[in-house]
């Protein structure tokens, strides 16, 4: 579920109009459902479009080398990239939609926010193309692509994995005196004894709002049973009465006031939070597995130096303790393309097992979902480790603003500042919440 090197930001307001956007797109001028035909020839002409989250200085070669390596096997067909940030991405969607001009082809997260495209007939089904019994099927993770599916029928191509984890600097734990704690108390505990040793236990930025989405979401897959968190994110079934949402919110607020700036982290930028961690000033960032390679690649922190842990789990959690915060993300195909047997082609080479590979390595280190697609030898050993982690889940709980409707999205990101700044308890957040989930029925 990122201004300088890093990414350009988006107010919360800007995330929140996207969404109602995007949540609107049944209302709005969409044509009848559309589906691949598995038998169709390409085209080899004309442009495809894509737009992709891959804006960052450090990503945005991939798919512009990707594109390239595309024109020079086809000489008839133009790639267009349209490279946006993890949050520009929102803005840039939102007015693609309102203008009916969505590209062939362009990102997408999995939950609410995908299902919104398919809702207003906006993505093509790919069932036939992609399903697990396909050409293409057999050669991406069954579970990612079966992340991109609704009603049965498949939409999504995913492009990588991705999940989050407490990164940290090993030399400070040292420093400090701290091992990598086991339980949630045990990383408060940790946060003191850092604090002493003079550095900033967990830098932390959420101006954009999602950066505690996060926190919260692994917070709440560890108190609250996941059958509950599911019924819960579909709105005729949602109640969010679980007493484990207090409890996941009241230890959030307890871990931002304790371990990072606190009220003040709302007016800090996510890039900035990554910047202090890689010149090694903090001893732990929460962050992304496609992020490893950003933390050390530049400043201080050096990869000897960069270990990782999942955000313990707090006693007495009534939830599940193999759960982690993270879902692929990945790319839909317009319905509206003038061409999709070209688009979908051109996906099919995005993905395939020498891209994966090197999407998989640094400078990159986006871990593909292409079976065969990362070589362990060529990749960030933590990032290997990572998605161990990921393999052994028992449940990938997905981010909160994406996997909820877009009144309950922004409930989840205006009332988590608001919770952090002070203005409003664990309980009223939930009461806004629930309100939410109520007027999307």
């Amino acid at each position: 579920m990122k201004a300088n090197t890093f990414f350009s930001t988006t107010s919360l307001a800007a995330i929140a109009a996207a969404a109602f956007v995007i949540g609107s797109v049944s209302a709005a001028s969409a044509a009848d459902p559309v589906v691949a035909d598995p038998d169709a020839l390409v085209d080899y002409s004309g442009t495809v479009s894509v737009l992709t989250k891959f804006g960052l200085q450090q990503l945005s070669p991939f798919f512009v080398d990707v594109a390239k390596e595309y024109e020079k096997l086809h000489p008839g067909v133009k790639v267009e990239l349209i490279q946006e940030s993890d949050d520009s991405v929102k803005g840039k969607t939102k007015a693609l939609v309102a203008s009916n001009s969505l590209p062939d082809v362009y990102f997408t997260w999995t939950g609410s926010w995908g299902e919104n495209f398919v809702r207003g007939n906006r993505a093509v089904d790919l069932t036939q193309v992609i399903g697990p019994d396909t050409e293409w099927g057999k050669t991406l993770a069954t579970a990612a692509v079966s992340a991109f599916q609704y009603n049965g029928k498949l939409y999504g191509i995913p492009l990588y994995l991705d999940a989050k984890f407490m990164g940290y600097n090993k030399s400070l734990f040292e420093k400090a005196g701290v091992a990598v704690p086991e339980t949630f108390e045990d990383l408060l505990g940790a946060c003191a004894a850092l604090k002493k040793s003079g550095v900033t236990p967990i830098s932390f930025g959420n101006k954009e709002g999602w950066p505690g989405v996060h926190y919260a979401g692994q917070l709440l897959a560890y108190n609250v049973p996941h059958a509950t968190l599911e019924k819960d994110f579909v709105p005729a079934t949602a109640e969010f009465a679980d007493p484990g949402y207090v409890v996941s919110l009241t230890q959030f607020k307890q871990l931002i006031d304790e371990c990072s700036d606190g009220s003040g982290t709302n007016g800090s930028s996510y890039a900035s939070a990554l910047q202090q961690f890689s010149n090694g000033k903090s001893a732990m960032y929460y962050q992304e597995i496609i992020e490893f390679d950003q933390a050390t690649a530049e400043g201080a922190l050096k990869r000897e130096d960069f270990g990782f842990f999942q955000l313990p789990v707090p006693k007495d959690a009534k939830g599940d303790p193999k759960a982690v915060e993270g879902a692929p993300e990945g790319y839909m195909i317009s319905s509206a393309s003038k061409n999709i047997p070209l688009a979908i082609d051109f996906m099919r080479f995005v993905t395939s097992a020498e891209n994966g590979r090197d999407l998989s390595a640094p400078p990159y280190g986006q871990p593909s979902a292409t079976v065969g697609g990362y070589s362990a030898d060529a990749m960030n050993p933590a990032v290997v480790d990572g998605l161990k982690v990921i393999a052994d889940a028992s449940y990938l709980m997905p981010w909160l603003d994406t996997a909820n409707p877009p009144r309950v999205a922004s409930a989840w990101l205006s009332g988590l500042q608001a919770l952090i700044g002070g203005s409003m308890t664990p309980e009223e957040v939930m009461e806004r919440v629930k309100e939410a989930a109520d007027s999307s029925k």
